[in-house]
């Protein structure tokens, strides 16, 4: 499967339609392939000018070290002078911090990350499930 921008799309909108109705603050959702290059990148009305560099961080964290972002945070707190040498070489774009995961197709292979930044790291996470869930895709 290739991740297509309908599907990047149809992630970030259910992932919005959750944010919306759990009452979250304004949201920002970026869906990267699985080479780090944004495939789609939103905004929620009224959400602060950092939510997109923050999340599309959070994605290329995660698809570039091929885990979650939530388990690179707890990485990063047991590794901190390795982690903070991957943000340097990665210019910025390395965010390890809970709200972003893998995007994998049907048989397990990786094919991008989403990463969404607006409320607490938990909400983050629970909103790009819920749109990886409703387009039919498996996080990891």
């Amino acid at each position: 499967m290739t991740l297509t921008l309908a599907t990047a799309n149809q992630v970030i909108s259910e992932a919005f339609q959750r944010a919306t109705a759990a009452g979250y603050r304004p949201m920002s959702i970026v869906v990267v392939d699985d080479a780090g290059h944004i495939k789609s990148a939103q905004r929620q009305d009224g959400a602060s000018m950092f939510r997109i560099d923050i999340a599309s961080g959070k994605a290329w964290a995660a698809v570039a070290m091929g885990a979650s972002s939530r388990v690179l945070k707890q990485r990063a707190e047991e590794m901190p002078a390795f982690f903070n040498a991957l943000a340097s070489v990665g210019d910025g774009k390395f965010i390890p911090q809970t709200g972003a995961g893998l995007i994998k197709d049907t048989s397990g292979k990786v094919v991008g990350a989403v990463g969404a930044s607006g409320g607490t790291g938990d909400e983050d996470e629970e909103v790009f499930v819920a749109g990886l869930v409703a387009a039919g895709l498996t996080a990891g």
